[in-house]
This record gives structure tokens, sequence and C-alpha cells, in this order.
């Protein structure tokens, strides 16, 4: 059995480095965040622009954000089994956990959009009949929303986040509708309306994973848990 002061101070050395690993995480999710929001952003532009240069470099670094979300589950699970954390400590490396699994799958979004850009280019015709760049600028406001709550610690900016989820719901609704018409008007387009459908299905995806962040946001500020939850949560 070690002396009081001894163990006492193993204690202190614990603690302390327990909250250095803590900060290196905050450190590791926020760039992983700042990386997948500028995927969002450059794939919503490749598709707008018809690049396909640009597309493919989103392609690409989606490879980047695997190795990363890999790398920051390692460490959160490192974390718990070295240090068995309680309280706010152990609520937080959840939260990243969950954050981190739904940058990933934002990532992969972003990816996948990037893959239509190939598509649409392709295809020859540059008349979108959708609101598609507007519903794309509500999706990409949702996810530095969700994001800038993290930062923040502001669990009533992650609330407006979730309440915007909605929006784009009605918004894809809308689009889906607007396609079915087309398909049908135009059935020798229907490769193209097709690529604009699922364009706008990985943007309601994106959509999802932001609300799912502000969610775990909510959690690890306030240590309620209010998915499936109604209403204004206030």
């Amino acid at each position: 059995m070690l002396p009081v002061g001894l163990a006492k101070w193993n204690e202190e050395e614990m603690t302390k480095h327990l909250h250095m690993e803590i900060e290196k995480l905050k450190k590791k999710i926020l760039s992983l965040s700042a990386t997948v929001e500028e995927s969002v952003k450059k794939a919503v532009e490749s598709v707008e622009d018809r690049n396909t240069e640009l597309a493919q470099k989103v392609i690409e670094g989606d490879l980047k954000i695997d190795k990363a979300e890999v790398e920051l589950e390692e460490d959160c699970l490192k974390i718990l089994a070295l240090h068995q954390p309680v309280a706010i400590d152990l609520r937080f490396i959840i939260t990243v956990l969950k954050i981190n699994n739904d940058l990933e799958r934002i990532g992969d979004e972003a990816a996948n959009i990037a893959e239509r850009t190939k598509t649409l280019s392709a295809q020859g015709i540059y008349k979108i009949p959708v609101d598609l760049n507007g519903m794309a600028e509500k999706v990409e406001h949702m996810l530095k929303m969700s994001l800038d709550s993290l930062v923040q610690l502001d669990s009533n900016m992650a609330r407006k986040v979730r309440l915007s989820d909605d929006e784009v719901d009605n918004l894809y609704a809308e689009i889906h509708d607007v396609v079915k018409a087309e398909i049908k008007s135009r059935p020798e387009e229907i490769e193209y309306f097709i690529q604009i459908l699922g364009t706008a299905r990985h943007l309601e995806r994106i959509a999802d994973h932001a609300t799912n962040i502000a969610e775990d946001v909510i959690y690890m500020i306030e240590g309620i848990i209010i998915r499936h939850q109604m209403g204004n949560f206030n």
C-alpha cells in the first residue's frame, strides 16, 4: 500500500495527465471538424460549377478524414481504458466518439456528392430544375452552426440546428416531387435527374449528421439526451 502522500501525488499526476489528453482530443476534433466543413463546401462548389478537378480533390481528401477518424477513436478508447474518467470528462469523451463518427460520415457524403459531379459533368446538361443551391446553403449553415456550438459550447445554438433540420427535410421533399415530374416529362434525361436527386439526398443526410452533432453538444454541456424528443427543448 502506498503512503498517503505518494498516493495523493499519483492521483494528482493521473488527473493532470487526463486533462492533458482531453486537451489533445479537443484540438483533434476541432481540426477534423474544420477539414470536414471545408470538404462539404468544396463538394457543393464542384456541383455548382461542374468542377471535376475540385471534385477529385474532395474524393481524395476523404482518405485523410477516414484516417483522422480512426486515430481519434483510438485515442478516446485509450483514455477510457487508462484513466477511467467520470462525470464531465466521461461525457466529453463519449461525445467526441459520437461526433467523430458523424464527421466521418459527413466526409463520406461530401465524397458522394463529388462523385455525382463527375457524372453530371458528363451529362452536358447545366440547367437544374430545382433549388439545389438553396438547399446546399441551408445544409452548410446547419453544419457550421453545429460545429460552432461545439467550439463555443453553446447549447442554444445547438438547439437552433435541430430545429432547422425540418426545413431541409421539406426542401428535399420538394426536390423529390419536382424531379419525379421532370422524369415523366423528359424520360430521356432520367440519368441526369437521378444524379440531381441523389445529390439532394446526400445533402439531406449531411443535415441529419449535423443535427446529431448538435444533439451531442447539448448532451456534453447539459448532460441530457434529447434525441427523439419533440418541441423546442427550452
